[in-house]
């Protein structure tokens, strides 16, 4: 199991290349490249030049054996009544999903939409005009766990994918060699579900996480153990359905709250709690 991080906060900070050397310097074996910068229309990596970007850094990478594993596309793909604004997004997640490929990365995580009418039909059409390009670049497509907003409540409310049954509905209904689930563990509690049981129901389905802490209340993408996520028993039903995807973390909302001089031994730290996590894991297992 490799133990991997997103690049979302450091790259904002500082830039790919000097994200991705923090990242690589903290011990981490591998990378969650984080392309939600794409929507902005006059990004990086929405130019011509987007291909020696992902070159150079992926040679960084590479200098210190650490490999690009995941990514995740700009978001939402898709908006209802908006034709624009969906054209030129899923032209953005086809260049995602072309990156993702140039990058070697497995998996890129491609949330589902909402819509207020036949919205697993409309996914799945979305899917399925995305599916000939995650073949052709070889990576798969992740599927996601979401939540919803209820503006009169003013709270968040379950919506697509959000527990696992609607969830293995959308899992099941893709073709396996190029489609696979990711479940945001933090993503459950927001929805009134609960991480373990949500895993446990999965199963075999899922090929990657999304790793974070929360208090079942605000989505804050925060360390394990600094909020209120049961880790012990998210990690024990990780292991009673032995997971064999990575330990990838979507948890660098904490360091945010730190100067840029701290950044890196606040990386250092993540990768350490991930290291003891993998071991708890491990451990369940029997390993």
């Amino acid at each position: 199991m490799k133990l991997v991080t997103q690049t979302e906060v450091l790259s904002e900070r500082f830039g790919d290349e000097k994200a991705i050397k923090i990242i690589c310097e903290s011990g981490f074996d591998g990378i969650d490249y984080s392309m939600f910068c794409m929507s902005e229309d006059d990004n990086l990596l929405n130019t011509p030049s987007y291909k020696e970007h992902i070159k150079e850094i992926r040679k960084i990478a590479e200098g210190y054996s650490v490999t690009f594993e995941q990514s995740h596309a700009p978001f939402p793909p898709m908006k209802e009544n908006d034709a624009e604004y969906t054209a030129k997004t899923m032209d953005k997640v086809k260049r995602a999903l072309e990156i993702s490929g140039m990058l070697d990365a497995k998996i890129c995580v491609v949330h589902p939409c909402v819509f207020k009418e036949n919205q697993f039909e409309r996914n799945m059409e979305m899917y399925h005009t995305l599916e000939p390009y995650a073949k052709d670049y070889g990576v798969k497509i992740a599927l996601e766990n979401m939540w919803g907003w209820n503006g009169e409540l003013r709270k968040i409310v379950p919506n697509v994918c959000s527990v696992a049954e609607d969830f293995n509905r959308y899992v099941d209904a893709v073709n396996k060699e190029n489609f696979t689930a990711c479940l945001d563990l933090g993503h459950c509690g927001l929805v009134g579900d609960d991480a373990a049981s949500m895993i446990r129901a999965m199963g075999s389905r899922l090929g990657c996480l999304h790793i974070h802490d929360n208090d079942n209340i605000h989505d804050t993408h925060t360390l394990p153990y600094l909020s209120e996520m049961d880790w012990d028993s998210i990690l024990r039903a990780l292991a009673d359905i032995d997971y064999s995807g990575n330990f990838t973390y979507e948890a660098d909302g904490f360091l945010r709250l730190f100067p840029d001089a701290m950044l890196p031994a606040c990386e250092k730290f993540m990768h350490d709690v991930g290291r003891e996590m993998i071991k708890i894991i491990n451990g369940y297992k029997g390993n």
